[in-house]
């Protein structure tokens, strides 16, 4: 346990509005109700809550996710295995999703590829499942057999829908479309910064077709 004495205060700037919510291993379903809650309390209309966040992702061990606040949303950073990018391309599972070329306007075009991102190994999703606005619990490893057998990703607590790591949604969820992707950019290989587009890139979150 740290010391009263060990812990040092958050540096100012853009950085004191990243709020670390959660890994999202731990109390998924708990999140899921709370989460309406939370947005309740969130500041309205607040200049600080359009500026872009900086999110250091530089020590992000493959496999895990963290969760951040941005725009009062919570945001999926998932630093993605090779297996997990393997699974991504599998023809067999792309062909059990609902949209896997990602036509359906949920993210950038920067990011409408196979992995929805601007690095193949970090995701970076907007964690409100859409289907009724339920927070998505964090599975990436396989579940089940057989036909019925679930590659992992992200499961919605509420009504069973399930994504991808990539955050597209399998077919016969209640979801209709994929998790949404928020304008971002890397200005480093270790800084995932939201709601700033790259250079020479357009992208209004508000275009998009449903969160």
């Amino acid at each position: 346990m740290e010391n009263a004495s060990d812990i040092q205060p958050a540096p100012r700037g853009r950085r004191n509005f990243l709020g670390l919510v959660t890994t999202a291993t731990a109390a998924a379903g708990a999140g899921a109700c709370l989460w309406p809650f939370l947005q309740s309390l969130a500041p309205r209309d607040s200049a600080a809550a359009h500026l872009p966040v900086d999110v250091d992702i530089s020590a992000l061990p493959p496999g895990q996710q963290i969760v951040v606040t941005w725009q009062g949303k919570p945001v999926f950073i998932t630093h993605r295995t090779p297996e997990a990018l393997a699974v991504l391309q599998d023809a067999a599972q792309t062909a059990r999703l609902r949209d896997g070329p990602s036509h359906d306007n949920q993210q950038p075009p920067y990011a409408t590829n196979w992995h929805r991102s601007l690095d193949p190994r970090y995701g970076v999703v907007v964690g409100i499942c859409t289907h009724l606005g339920c927070v998505p619990a964090y599975k990436p490893l396989p579940e089940g057999k057989g036909e019925a057998s679930w590659p992992g990703g992200y499961a919605c607590p509420c009504h069973g829908s399930k994504f991808d790591l990539a955050g597209r949604v399998f077919r016969g969820a209640p979801a209709p479309y994929n998790l949404p992707v928020p304008p971002y950019s890397m200005p480093s290989p270790g800084v995932i910064r939201l709601g700033e587009n790259p250079v020479g890139q357009d992208f209004d979150f508000s275009s998009i077709l449903q969160l």
